[in-house]
């Protein structure tokens, strides 16, 4: 394993996501890390792993560099940093356009779908989300 693979997921903003100065919620954040993250499971790992696991976030430390608005148009970049045990750490950078708008740090849980408890990821999985030496 070297280089994580990115993905990009698109966010879309609601009427709801707005607060009362005309921005997006500081909330509306976490909903986007959680649905770009889970997307990024989704469009990596294999069937299998994906109806084997459920995922849950233990934290999320968010940097807010810029104000989101209703009709902007912002995609969400998501990198798997590493793996350890049944923890996954995250960073995903939301943009509009070239400009960062928050930068979130998270970590997370596999568990077990039938379970529920802690799942470690079979080494194969983990390596869908990296891209391989020389690639």
């Amino acid at each position: 394993m070297s280089n994580a693979i990115p993905h990009s997921y698109t966010v879309g903003i609601e009427a709801d996501d707005i607060d009362f100065m005309g921005h997006v919620n500081n909330a509306s954040y976490l909903k986007w890390v959680q649905a770009a993250v889970l997307d990024h499971w989704r469009a990596f790992a294999p069937t299998e792993a994906v109806t084997q696991h459920l995922w849950v976030a233990l934290k999320h430390e968010i940097t807010y560099r810029k104000p989101t608005f209703l009709h902007d148009d912002v995609i969400a970049t998501v990198l798997l940093e590493k793996v350890q045990g049944a923890r996954a750490f995250y960073e995903t950078v939301i943009r509009r356009g070239e400009e960062v708008l928050a930068e979130v740090k998270s970590s997370w849980c596999c568990l077990d779908a039938v379970t529920l408890r802690p799942a470690r990821l079979a080494r194969e999985v983990i390596q869908q989300f990296f891209a391989a030496d020389g690639d």
